[in-house]
């Protein structure tokens, strides 16, 4: 009986299974412990007729994920999982002769690979796809250049959980999700949009900016990587937004919150000002309803209004220790309580003083306050102070207990503590906020102060609430002035340390420098006030991801002091050219508009940091001559989904486990650490199996070199006793460290321990 295959077109053929043996082929060669007749074998393809090339490549692809961990006899008669991550790149290489085949189909084009890039620009730019910017500032040449600047070899650098993400979210599709857009067309064209700004040079820099992506050498942020080269290109990942204590602020935050979403941004909002539970509203006391009405408002908001369909909204909200609805704060998300009182879509995080810490210590009392009673009393805002050396905001916390016109709840640092880990153990959160370490450490401190953080906490920028003026109508035109306050956005990349050495980060680094610089003058940004604020600080946020796989390539234990120490000098590293490249830039560019009077233009950012070398005393020198381009310039994120792209591990994190299997929609897909090997499988230590006071020496270590701040997690286990895990906060703000993000609690179920597995 004859067999005929479908084809992609929906065409019919007869079967040659040397077809089948080809494409097997194309997936393992040269890739090493990985046999295509093994493949074929364990396949078991049963061909029948009107079976579809599709039918076959989903099978092929499912054997060789699923031949990424395997079970084998150890010698000893006991059966042992074995993983090879080298199983992921064949998968990969039959996903990537899947897009190929579809891709040329779609745009009608009979050769395997890669169609005419020029072609594709205009089709996508007819059909509202991609921007007519790309076409107005590139000539048809220029184009067809870059288009031939194309290495599709680098396709085959992607494992297969990063092409599929990448494929499945990021590529451009047409309206019934038919596959237009190939990996290497989108690096390139981020890296021609990105480098509109270059103007002349523009070619240039956009094969260098290819480069750096393709080679996957460095991940952008998630925006930036889905809106680049589209009509509306919103670049920024997350905004930060300050509520004042009044009705139209608390609704224009949540409409700015609307639109940021809207747009593929989470948004922070800072909450502290708003009056208390029971405080006067125009004189009638007990009148408020607190925050948490509020809260609950943005968390509707966040449900209502995803990002793009790619994730649901995301908000964090922070508050002050010491406002009097604290206790009511932080049961945001837990099980326990009135639900209508719960806001369990937003992410709740405290903003803690250095005095609270101190107190915590010496297990003493704590006095929670309504700012709004504050106000009216003393005539100012408690958290518009901060502690530097003059103790700014301890004088005026303890003239607030002082005051016996003051109405305060009494309570303990150790109750809000025990409050906070039983958050932290059942939800992840409340994130921390360690305000004075944050604000002392802030360069532009001579314009404003920071209040709270963004999501995923490692922004740390000034921001101030906007002011309603006025609202006009003249001739059935209603004008509103309002006056801007300081709106953050995180314009964010990361270097990947699993793929750059400590020698290349001064070729990798000015060129990211310059990416994000430009990520600031192109932003479609859905916000006037962001625009104005980034306008004025031209902060951006250069990061890292593969940290842990960079020290398992080094053959670096994470528990030693050696990690330390290249923690150390691999941070003040990227400091030095992250800096140096801003400086360049600000000779070319001009300076940030805010630099005169910051500590950048004063020198005592490198005094603080104990910056001494003749390298260091020299860019000092140049930065005060010269200027520096970005007001902020370093802030590590946690690179979730762009780390599995780039095949690395997430920002600052050790690995979660070595290797595992995740289950999506009944499938199952067996996953390791990136490379891993016989050869550095002990070097890659589970992240709740680590002590975590060398994670929390490590991010200390880090934090001087680190403007902005981290996005750090700590890892606990059920064993840890609750004193273990105040120990650890404790512990994180004697380090110097500015943020805590997750507090990543292990599920109570045994897992097998899988270094004992291999």
């Amino acid at each position: 009986m004859e067999i005929h295959i479908k084809k992609r077109d929906g065409s019919l053929e007869q079967l040659s299974v040397d077809k089948t043996k080809k494409v097997i082929a194309f997936a393992c060669e040269g890739i090493e412990g990985c046999c295509a007749q093994e493949l074929e074998l364990d396949a078991k393809l049963q061909f029948r007729d009107g079976m579809s090339t599709k039918e076959i490549q989903k099978t092929l692809i499912q054997t060789a994920i699923e031949k990424v961990i395997s079970t084998e006899d150890d010698g000893y008669g006991n059966m042992v999982k074995k993983p090879n991550s080298n199983w992921q790149y064949v998968a990969a290489r039959l996903l990537i002769y899947d897009l190929y085949k579809e891709a040329g189909i779609n745009r009608k084009y009979s050769h395997f690979g890669y169609g005419d890039f020029y072609s594709l620009v205009k089709d996508l730019v007819d059909k509202k796809l991609y921007g007519e910017y790309i076409l107005e500032n590139y000539t048809q040449e220029e184009i067809k250049e870059l288009g031939e600047y194309i290495k599709s070899d680098r396709d085959y650098l992607f494992n297969y959980d990063g092409l599929n993400l990448l494929a499945k979210r990021y590529l451009v599709k047409g309206a019934d999700g038919e596959v237009l857009e190939l990996p290497q067309e989108r690096f390139l064209i981020i890296a021609m949009h990105l480098a509109i700004p270059e103007k002349e040079n523009k070619v240039e820099y956009a094969k260098k900016f290819y480069d750096l992506m393709s080679k996957l050498k460095m991940t952008v942020a998630t925006p930036t990587l889905a809106n680049s080269g589209t009509p509306f290109y919103q670049l920024s990942s997350c905004f930060i937004s300050t509520v004042g204590d009044n009705l139209w602020s608390i609704y224009d935050v949540n409409q700015k919150f609307a639109q940021v979403s809207k747009h593929g941004g989470a948004l922070g909002i800072y909450i502290g000002k708003v009056r208390a539970l029971n405080s006067e509203i125009r004189g009638n006391k007990n009148s408020s309803g607190g925050i948490i009405p509020w809260i609950r408002l943005y968390n509707d908001t966040a449900v209502a209004v995803d990002q793009l369909g790619r994730r649901k909204g995301s908000a964090s909200v922070t508050l002050d220790i010491w406002h009097k609805d604290l206790y009511d704060f932080l049961d945001l998300k837990t099980n326990n309580g009135d639900d209508r009182r719960k806001a369990h879509d937003i992410f709740p995080a405290v903003s803690i003083p250095d005095l609270f810490m101190e107190r915590l210590e010496k297990r003493e009392n704590w006095s929670l306050f309504d700012p709004y009673q504050v106000k009216k009393v003393m005539g100012y805002y408690l958290e518009d102070y901060f502690d530097d050396d003059d103790k700014e905001f301890t004088k005026r916390y303890l003239e607030c207990e002082n005051n016996k016109e003051l109405e305060r709840i009494e309570t303990t640092c150790l109750d809000i503590m025990k409050k906070i880990l039983k958050s932290a153990v059942e939800t992840g959160t409340p994130f921390v906020f360690f305000r004075d370490i944050v604000n002392r450490a802030n360069p532009n401190k001579h314009k404003g102060m920071i209040y709270s953080s963004n999501l995923c906490h490692e922004i740390a920028q000034n921001m101030s609430e906007s002011h309603f003026i006025e609202e006009t109508n003249e001739d059935n035109t209603i004008t509103t002035k309002i006056l801007s306050g300081d709106m953050v956005t995180c314009n964010l990349n990361s270097v990947n340390l699993g793929k750059v050495s400590k020698e290349e980060l001064k070729e990798c680094i000015p060129l990211q420098i310059r990416m994000l610089d430009n990520v600031i003058s192109l932003n479609e940004l859905p916000v006037s006030e962001a625009r104005i604020t980034s306008d004025k600080y031209r902060a951006i946020g250069l990061g890292t991801s593969g940290y842990h796989h960079y020290l398992v390539n080094n053959k670096i234990i994470w528990e030693s002091e050696e990690h330390i120490k290249e923690a150390d000098e691999l941070f003040e590293e990227i400091a030095y050219n992250a800096i140096k490249a801003s400086m360049e830039l600000a000779k070319e560019k001009g300076a940030y508009p805010a630099f005169e009077g910051s500590q950048w233009q004063t020198g005592e950012y490198f005094e603080k940091r104990g910056y001494n070398s003749k390298r260091w005393l020299e860019l000092k020198e140049d930065v005060k001559k010269y200027g520096i381009r970005n007001g902020y310039i370093m802030a590590v994120a946690p690179t979730g989904s762009t780390s599995n792209i780039a095949n690395t591990t997430a920002g600052i994190d050790p690995i979660f486990k070595k290797f595992f299997v995740e289950e999506k929609k009944g499938i199952y897909m067996p996953k390791t650490a990136p490379d891993l090997t016989d050869n550095n499988f002990w070097y890659y230590k589970e992240a709740h199996n680590i002590d975590q006071d060398w994670s929390i020496r490590a991010c200390g270590v880090r934090q001087r070199h680190v403007d902005q701040a981290q996005s750090f997690n700590l890892y606990i286990t059920p064993d840890l006793k609750a004193k273990d895990i105040l120990d650890m906060y404790i512990k994180c703000w004697k380090e110097g460290i500015k943020t805590i993000y997750y507090v990543r609690n292990k599920s109570l179920e045994m897992d097998e321990c899988t270094s004992c597995s291999s």
